[in-house]
């Protein structure tokens, strides 16, 4: 009994086993199937989101250098000229090209999500609605800008510069109303993943623009007038390039049926979206320009504004590839929700958080190692070149910090999340950022470096916020809300006209 109740064990075990090793190889099978599986589409969606930003930069760096042209070409008619055309620039980008970029995000997420349901029709709907939107806020803007002399006397300019910006300001008013509808035709087909065509179209606009300003600012006598007049031209061609492709292109069919008197109805509900889409935007950018403007506070105004200047431009270089990757992956977020697929929405957040982080980490590499060479682009002075020096470690400390929430910003616009970014923006900046510039600067007298050190704590909180949000946020829950989004605002094939 004994012996035969130490066989039936030795029965059993080799089936137990065989069963138990059967189990466990077609569980490593799985395991290994899915982390493949895995592993491509994370490479898909990098490959996505690549041939997504490439173009994007290069369509943000050709519409950017429109302005920058006009400069340069006005800066050899003297200083007056340049400080004006400079100073009329900046105005114009803080109290008109911001607020309309930010105020086209919104399509962002009306567009990218209708695209994602494949409600193509609806495209063209919510593009000509933003188009009549922001055309109607052109005009208050357009007054503002007729003003340019006044406001900046007001606040202490100097009268020759004011003057000659506010010459400059008025003859770019035409621009303002082609800039609005450009930004529109960029996120319509933006939403569309339809990108080279937005760089060819903005590439030959550039190069017109070069031609326009040789002529009207060398050869036609109008000096630095000249050049806003190009200005203004050149942005309607690319308008009118944008507008033909559209028309045209066997790519739009679906998504642009032609105008229809359905763009003016359900307004409120874009403007709901745009208004705190352009807060967002606006209150981060008029933070940079506010640091510029404190430095001409600091002692040493002088050297102190030149260096800023040169941070400022450096980081507006540099950000346009992190800005990339926001457009990219705000695209890839809001076609996904629309979709009803979260958990490639997800992903595709985190491929873009890692990619950002690679990129800015290497191009904060490159302005560590370029310190030294930097400031000799800009300045002969040593003091300057001395300055800049010290001053790049810190741009690349914010460069990294500015990629990181730039992405993170992108998928909130993705989502439909712009008021919450809009909050966390004014607090970041306001409460923190500014408060923070000032007390480094004129407490700790640190000087201009303590100015740009609370622009890092502004990003540092703004990151850290939106990262917070991010990483809490209920994807099913998003693809929901996305799907009431889309289909509460569907107007009917038939009805398009």
């Amino acid at each position: 009994m004994a012996r035969e109740s130490r066989k039936k064990p030795s029965l059993r075990t080799p089936l137990i086993q065989a069963c138990e090793e059967n189990g466990i190889n077609n569980g490593s099978d799985d395991r290994a199937e899915k982390r493949i599986e895995r592993r491509k589409e994370i490479v898909e969606e990098v490959k996505k989101q690549i041939w997504l930003a490439g173009p994007l930069i290069g369509v943000s760096v050709l519409q950017y250098s429109l302005q920058m042209i006009s400069v340069m070409f006005v800066g050899h008619l003297g200083e007056l000229s340049l400080s004006g055309a400079s100073m009329a620039t900046s105005f114009a980008a803080v109290t008109g090209f911001s607020f309309l970029i930010g105020m086209a995000s919104a399509l962002e997420t009306l567009a990218g999500q209708s695209y994602g349901a494949k409600q193509y029709h609806m495209l063209g709907i919510h593009t000509q609605r933003s188009m009549f939107v922001l055309l109607l806020v052109s005009v208050p803007l357009a007054v503002i800008w007729a003003n340019t002399e006044p406001i900046l006397l007001a606040v202490g300019q100097d009268a020759a510069i004011a003057a000659e910006a506010g010459r400059y300001a008025r003859l770019m008013i035409p621009s303002i109303f082609a800039y609005g509808l450009l930004q529109c035709l960029v996120k319509f087909l933006q939403t569309q993943n339809i990108v080279f065509p937005m760089v060819v179209c903005s590439g030959i606009a550039t190069l017109l623009h070069i031609l326009l300003c040789w002529v009207l600012v060398f050869k036609s006598g109008l000096g630095s007038r000249g050049a806003a007049v190009a200005n203004s031209i050149s942005y309607w061609i690319n308008v009118l390039l944008f507008y033909l492709y559209v028309k045209f292109s066997s790519s739009c069919a679906k998504t642009w049926t032609g105008f229809s008197k359905e763009a003016f109805e359900n307004i409120l509900s874009f403007v709901r979206l745009a208004i705190p889409s352009a807060v967002m935007v606006c209150l981060e950018m008029w933070s940079f320009e506010m640091v510029v403007l404190l430095s001409g506070l600091l002692p040493n105004p002088k050297l102190e504004t030149s260096v800023l200047s040169i941070s400022l431009n450096t980081a507006s270089t540099v950000w346009m590839i992190p800005f990339g990757l926001s457009c990219a992956v705000s695209t890839r977020v809001s076609n996904e929700l629309g979709a009803g697929r979260p958990e490639a929405a997800r992903l595709a957040v985190w491929v873009a958080v890692v990619m950002t982080i690679t990129e800015a980490v290497l191009v904060g590499l490159v302005l560590i190692l370029i310190r030294n060479i930097w400031g000799c682009a800009y300045s002969n002075e040593v003091e300057v070149e001395k300055y800049v020096a010290t001053m790049m470690p810190i741009l690349a400390v914010s460069h990294f910090l500015e990629g990181l929430q730039c992405v993170l910003s992108g998928n909130a616009r993705g989502c439909g999340w712009q008021k919450i970014g809009a909050f966390v923006n004014l607090g970041s900046y306001y409460i923190v950022g500014i408060p923070s510039a000032i007390v480094f600067a004129f407490v700790f007298h640190i000087g201009g470096k303590g100015l740009w050190l609370g622009i890092i704590c502004a990003l540092v909180v703004q990151s850290l916020s939106l990262l917070f949000i991010t990483i809490n946020t209920k994807w099913e829950q998003q693809a929901n809300k996305a799907k009431e989004r889309v289909y509460s605002s569907v107007v009917p094939v038939d009805a398009v006209s």
